[in-house]
């Protein structure tokens, strides 16, 4: 595997306060790496350094096996590109604002046509060049910044909360938008982000920060799938709950979660405890379940969200659940709002921190 940026025990400090505290991350050529955390954790202040646009206190920055130094600064510069969480765009047209960089850069004239029709199309803004840039609305003006970033073509590009303030349109038209750069381009992308969805399906990996340190790196489905102490402390996830854990003759704990919802754990814990299920652990059937698993629940339907492939239901049981079934599944058992349905999961599923 390839890297193309790396932090090796990097430390940025503002005057008596430390930012990022020693940190050490790589970035893979290809990838998309999300960096999620709690606001002031760290997040944008890496990538102001991965674009070459912040000076660390200590460490090491290396682009493509090339330390970061005062004689290389410019010239490293030129292969990242960051778009910052509130965009700024000129008084001018799309068409101005995009081909800007070209300008900057000298790239010949009788290129700056095609190569603004490009950027354009991939941002899914084709026919727009003419427009007042300022007149466009939020998430267009958005998608602006990413073309002005895409047309200068660097090997890097990064993205700060991209999707911040947008509604589930314009967010989802921009993710379609970053999955499609990295498909078609092979460009490597950084993205600090908070919407936990978007570092669930988006990402290849994912870097957690807090208090300016990385406390974990892996794959979405890992990172989500046990849920961290580092990731719970600030992320709203389904099927997080807390309760008083007491042992067990057969060496497990139930851990009660309220309103008589006890919940069966392999681990050997006693007194207050937290629990994590996946929503892809849960099984939802419409009678009593026949299987191995610890925990079985009858309860009610009370919301239904379809998720492209999928269908996301929330199921009352005395505590919300959050189940995740196919399509194909949810009209087989023709589910409705108020259906009565039983969820089961087995107690090795059951996360406890």
């Amino acid at each position: 595997m390839t890297i193309i940026v790396e932090l090796k025990n990097v430390t940025k400090a503002y005057a008596n306060k430390t930012v990022l505290d020693n940190v050490s991350l790589q970035v893979n050529q290809g990838e998309i790496l999300a960096l999620i955390g709690p606001n002031g954790s760290g997040k944008s202040t890496i990538l102001k350094i991965m674009a070459f646009l912040e000076n660390i206190s200590s460490g090491e920055v290396k682009f493509q096996d090339e330390i970061l130094s005062s004689k290389n600064t410019e010239k490293l510069r030129m292969q990242s590109t960051l778009v910052f969480q509130k965009t700024t765009l000129f008084a001018a047209s799309v068409y101005d604002n995009v081909v800007y960089g070209l300008k900057i850069r000298k790239v010949p004239k009788n290129m700056h046509d095609e190569a603004v029709k490009e950027a354009l199309r991939i941002v899914k803004l084709e026919d727009f060049e003419n427009r007042p840039a300022r007149k466009l609305s939020g998430g267009e003006q958005q998608r602006v910044a990413i073309a002005r970033a895409l047309i200068l073509k660097t090997k890097l590009l990064l993205l700060d909360e991209p999707t911040a303030n947008l509604d589930p349109k314009n967010s989802q038209i921009i993710e379609d938008v970053i999955s499609t750069v990295n498909r078609e381009l092979k460009t490597t992308i950084v993205i600090a982000t908070h919407n936990m969805f978007q570092a669930k399906a988006l990402p290849t990996r994912i870097a957690l920060i807090e208090e300016g340190k990385i406390t974990e790196v892996g794959l979405p489905a890992d990172v989500f799938g046990k849920l961290s102490r580092n990731l719970a402390s600030f992320a709203a996830v389904d099927n997080r709950f807390s309760g008083k854990a007491q042992l067990t003759a057969e060496g497990t704990s139930l851990v009660d979660i309220g309103n008589g919802v006890l919940v069966e754990v392999t681990a050997q814990k006693q007194g207050e405890t937290s629990i994590f299920i996946s929503p892809q652990d849960i099984i939802l059937c419409r009678t009593a379940i026949q299987s191995s698993a610890r925990n079985e629940f009858k309860g009610e339907i009370v919301e239904i969200t379809d998720s492209d492939s999928v269908v996301k239901l929330k199921v009352d049981v005395g505590k919300v659940f959050a189940v995740q079934i196919t399509k194909k599944s949810f009209k087989e058992m023709a589910l409705n709002l108020g259906s009565d349905v039983y969820i089961a999961f087995k107690a090795s599923s059951v996360n406890v921190f």
